[in-house]
């Protein structure tokens, strides 16, 4: 999938109007028929069924949270499936807009920014289901997980709950993450799929918990290790393509501690800075050829690699400072590519700057509890995304081999340091 884009001078994008706000359309039936239409196939080869928890709770025509984790693209098709006859809002991100706005809010998605605080997301949720009536899907993480375990929460997650009122419906996916890797390219093995929809919390259930117990209790249900799953379930996944990109989430070497130096091709990963090399078994460990396996479990290895970099904080020496291609997205209509600049991040947050200096855009570390990074983001490159609730900025390092997963886990540690 690519996604419109336009060459404009920093300039010529400053004198742009933003995006406007616009209320929740009541998505149409006949799209939502149309996704499942499309969806069919694919769900009929994964073999997919949905099991239903408590869902006789939930009144045909009453409106609910759906709190839904976010594996990869069948997420969609998943959802619109098990609800099928139930009006459906789907937040999601403000980019999916760009050069499609009308079709999307046909649909019924409801657009924010990433990681970014949005008070009229809220707002919008309140009207999707008190006055449209509709249902609202929610993926809390607001990203695809990096290593198969869950993301970050948002602090405010709980309040929300709270302030809509409706019941709350979580809808997990078993197979999803494993069948398309956000690492592997889109590229699709062969893995059974299936879901579970649980009937969590009522309105009276909201009314009587504090935040401290939702926090909790969604801290539980968004628990999850489906390299683990894989093992324990024992899926075997033979394609001969699984290992490509994984050095986009094991960018750091167990055996030479180098940095960007791995490449996974075809079942091996491989670190060309001292010649070590992992096979990426079936069963979804890793396995090294020769010597030691340092980690044979991937989330683990992705552990290790976040403790580097909250060490790297703690002693000062973190530092991001690379060339990059810009984007800025401020009216849904296009990305707006200016040029080339530089992205620094440290222990003071993010630094964006224009080669032609008209750009200086300054981040704190409080601004975000994550930080949107992608692979191969529609079809241009990696990305690393700053901005605010007007206008955001994509950053695609010149050098493709840079770890976008770093700046996410060290914005992670960042922030985190701040508010222990």
């Amino acid at each position: 999938m690519k996604i419109k884009t336009k060459d404009l001078s920093y300039a010529e994008v400053q004198k742009l109007p933003f995006a406007s706000h616009k209320n929740p359309q009541k998505p149409s039936a006949f799209f939502a028929w149309l996704i499942r239409f499309l969806a069919k196939k694919e769900l009929r080869q994964v073999g997919f069924f949905c099991e239903k928890e408590g869902m006789e709770c939930l009144g045909k025509e009453e409106p609910c949270l759906i709190l839904m984790n976010h594996s990869s693209f069948i997420d969609l098709k998943i959802a619109h499936t098990v609800f099928k006859g139930r009006p459906l809002q789907i937040v999601c991100t403000s980019d999916g807009f760009v050069g499609k706005e009308g079709l999307m809010r046909r649909i019924g998605c409801i657009p924010t920014q990433k990681f970014v605080s949005s008070p009229s997301l809220v707002k919008d949720m309140l009207y999707a289901t008190k006055r449209l009536k509709s249902s609202v899907l929610l993926y809390p993480e607001a990203s695809y997980s990096f290593d198969g375990t869950a993301t970050p929460l948002p602090k405010s997650l709980s309040k929300c709950l709270k302030v809509l009122q409706v019941p709350v419906i979580f809808l997990e996916t078993f197979g999803a993450f494993l069948r398309d890797p956000l690492y592997n390219g889109l590229r699709l093995r062969n893995v059974p799929v299936h879901a579970k929809m649980t009937y969590l919390l009522s309105p009276k259930d909201l009314k009587e918990k504090t935040v401290e117990e939702l926090d909790t209790l969604l801290r539980d249900r968004f628990s999850f290790d489906y390299f683990r799953w894989q093992k324990d379930e024992n899926i075997r996944i033979t394609e001969e393509f699984r290992a490509i990109g994984l050095e986009r989430v094991l960018y750091r070497c167990p055996n030479c501690l180098a940095e960007g130096k791995t490449k996974g091709e075809g079942t091996i990963l491989s670190c060309s800075a001292c010649g070590k090399k992992w096979e990426l078994t079936p069963l979804g460990e890793m396995k090294a050829l020769s010597g030691e396996t340092e980690f044979s479990h991937i989330p683990d290895w992705y552990a290790w690699e976040r403790s580097a970099v909250r060490d790297e904080i703690a002693n000062g020496t973190y530092r991001l400072d690379l060339p990059v291609d810009i984007g800025i997205l401020k009216d849904r209509k296009a990305i707006y590519r200016i040029g080339s600049g530089r992205l620094s991040h440290d222990a003071n947050g993010f630094v964006l700057t224009s080669d032609d200096g008209a750009l200086s855009y300054t981040q704190h570390p409080s601004a975000s509890y994550s930080l949107y990074a992608d692979y191969f983001w529609y079809e241009i490159g990696d990305m690393i995304c700053i901005g605010d609730a007007k206008t955001l900025y994509y950053c695609f390092p010149k050098d493709q081999a840079f770890p976008v997963a770093k700046a996410r886990l060290a914005a992670e540690e960042l922030y985190r340091q701040l508010h222990s």
